[in-house]
């Protein structure tokens, strides 16, 4: 029998601790669902007839939706800075880019609220100073939990991003210049389809950490901007259906996978598909 080669030896303290935390938990969840109240698939029927539990999901995935594309967009133009700026540009980035790793996703949504709120930062200095008659509603609803996203995601989608504009080749880009094309063209035209592979790496990580918000959709939401996760929360909790809660996330865990896999796919070197 072949002798079993030492990196893969190394890799069973990993597997071991991904078995016990992750996948023993989604057996149970698992069970769960095809378990309470009684066995059968009639929670998976009915996270997929409810009328409220299809609204949830509709707006988990269109504020999804929304906050990857708004992420993707400001991430691309706050990476183009720190790949090719100044050096000064640069390091000011770096920083900004870096330094929201160091606060808790808690405490980056109370200062949102402290921001957005009717009674908040910026409302009341656009009444003090006569903007405003009546303030702003920017929490409690999809507009606060889509900021409050996109705040926390754009780290995460600028790493992918800076990683595939380093790759590019700065001699293409001269050469399209000295055939006449103007700045424009260049970035639209021969840049923006270089870095092509960075934005759906980025869109699917976006993406797939967004699906399972739950802090800052139920703080900024206030309750009545629920998504999957929260819906999740208060099927197990508060109106206690286990095995509906268990079916949603099942199904969510599912799609996350399927989005996963892709991700996989697009990143994996091409000489190894």
């Amino acid at each position: 029998m072949p002798a079993v080669p030492r990196s893969a030896l190394l890799l069973l303290p990993l597997l071991g601790f991904m078995v016990l935390t992750y996948l023993v938990p989604f057996l149970g969840i698992l069970r769960w669902s095809v378990t309470l109240p009684e066995p059968g698939f009639g929670q998976y029927q009915t996270a997929l007839t409810d009328p409220l539990v299809l609204a949830v999901f509709l707006r988990t995935f269109r504020t999804c939706a929304v906050v990857t594309l708004v992420t993707v967009v400001a991430s691309y133009m706050i990476t183009l800075l720190w790949v090719r700026g100044t050096p000064m540009q640069r390091l000011v980035v770096e920083f900004c880019i870096l330094i929201p790793f160091w606060i808790s996703v808690l405490t980056r949504a109370f200062g949102w609220l402290a921001l957005l709120s009717t009674k908040g930062i910026i409302n009341t200095w656009l009444q003090t100073t006569g903007i405003l008659s009546e303030p702003l509603t920017m929490v409690r609803n999809e507009f606060g939990v889509i900021v409050g996203m996109v705040h926390f995601l754009i780290p995460f989608a600028a790493f992918p991003l800076a990683s595939a504009m380093r790759t590019v080749d700065e001699r293409v880009l001269l050469a399209a210049r000295g055939m006449g094309a103007s700045r424009a063209r260049v970035f639209t035209q021969v840049f923006v389809p270089m870095t092509a592979p960075g934005v759906l790496g980025a869109a699917l990580v976006v993406f797939v950490f967004a699906l399972g918000f739950f802090v800052t959709p139920a703080i900024l939401g206030g309750g009545r901007s629920v998504m999957a996760a929260e819906l999740v929360y208060l099927r197990i909790f508060q109106s206690p259906n286990w095995g509906l809660g268990a079916a949603i996330s099942v199904i969510l865990m599912l799609g996350v996978g399927g989005l996963l896999a892709l991700l996989m796919r697009q990143v994996r070197p091409a000489g190894t598909r």
